[in-house]
């Protein structure tokens, strides 16, 4: 009992899923007991979820708002990762410096350039999701790459290596396995993004145009029920993304101490 009031402890599995089994079962107790006519009680909100999983549009509106994600992902991953080996050339490297800071430009003020250089909804909302996805992108793979012990590209030197062919081994090929894990650590800006970009053309469809539907008449149980669904995709993706990178690369399961 004392090493989980400890800093520094390593507690057993067992352990953790008991801790975690207990704080759930007191963060229920206290949302049960607060619960009322605004704010929904778990069993509302499970009931709700049942009946929005059930529902005949449901399917649709998942794969709308995954088709959508991934699209942008993908394209914001090429994107990400030709500036990011790119700003190793001098004269890339401000483009890349510049996207960066790009993190702190808000959409909110940019919808309307958006809306005036595409076509229809489905291109607004993945220039969105990509101009909102892709300066994170860069940031990561910068970080990946400044990491890089320097070691590594003199032994390619040693090796009588260009400095392209250093590059590709070192950066390109050398680092392969931290693409995944930028792109985990970053499925959920995009997955967070979702749910907005959805908001500007309601179209298509998607869990965004659901959770704005339910806002709008104040359908808190539906509300809840769709942000429980959406964050349990989100985890599952996690999941799935860490075991990707895991199989493709077995090397990274390893401890070093």
């Amino acid at each position: 009992m004392k090493k989980i009031f400890t800093p520094l402890q390593i507690v057993d599995s067992k352990t953790v899923v008991t801790l975690v089994v207990v704080q759930l079962a007191i963060a229920l107790g206290f949302w049960q007991i607060l619960g009322g006519e605004l704010l929904p009680t778990p069993t509302k909100v499970l009931s709700a979820i049942f009946a929005t999983v059930v529902s005949p549009s449901f399917f649709d509106d998942f794969f709308a708002s995954l088709g959508l994600t991934l699209q942008g992902m993908s394209i914001s991953l090429f994107i990400a990762l030709v500036v990011s080996y790119m700003s190793l050339v001098p004269v890339f490297k401000p483009l890349a410096d510049f996207m960066v800071k790009c993190r702190y430009l808000t959409l909110t003020g940019l919808i309307f350039v958006f809306t005036l250089y595409t076509h229809d909804g489905h291109q607004l909302k993945i220039s969105l999701l990509i101009f909102g996805i892709v300066p994170f992108f860069v940031t990561s793979f910068l970080s990946v790459i400044a990491a890089i012990n320097t070691q590594e590209y003199e032994l390619c030197k040693t090796l009588r290596m260009s400095n392209w062919r250093t590059l590709l081994e070192v950066v390109i090929i050398g680092k392969l396995d931290q693409v995944l894990e930028v792109l985990r650590q970053n499925f959920a800006i995009a997955w967070m993004m979702i749910t907005m970009v959805e908001g500007l053309s309601m179209s298509e469809g998607g869990l965004g145009t659901m959770l704005i539907k339910s806002s709008k008449y104040i359908n808190m149980a539906n509300v809840f029920a769709v942000l429980f669904i959406i964050f349990m995709i989100g985890v599952l993706f996690d999941y799935l993304l860490g075991k990707a990178r895991h199989w493709l690369f077995p090397y990274t399961k390893i401890n070093v101490r």
